[in-house]
């Protein structure tokens, strides 16, 4: 199962940040997060978050985030001009 979220993290520091923090709550994940698509403000300049597993509870991610004092939500299908 993979889940998608789309943040307002910027930089690598803030990267490491919540990768660890995941990963102590749910070091069963694989984690990653691409930091590219910061050029435009957010949300359609964001960047993504990707949660791999056999069991993702979307709002336990979100809540960890979010805690953290980032902006995270499920990525939807859309296209931002």
């Amino acid at each position: 199962m993979v889940e998608v979220f789309i943040t307002d993290i910027q930089g690598k520091i803030q990267s490491d940040q919540v990768v660890c923090s995941i990963r102590d709550c749910y070091p069963e994940l694989k984690i990653n997060i691409d930091l590219n698509e910061t050029e435009k403000s957010y949300p359609c300049g964001h960047t993504v978050l990707r949660v791999e597993g056999n069991t993702i509870n979307p709002g336990k991610i979100l809540t960890t985030v979010r805690d953290l004092g980032y902006r995270c939500v499920v990525m939807e299908n859309k296209i931002c001009v």
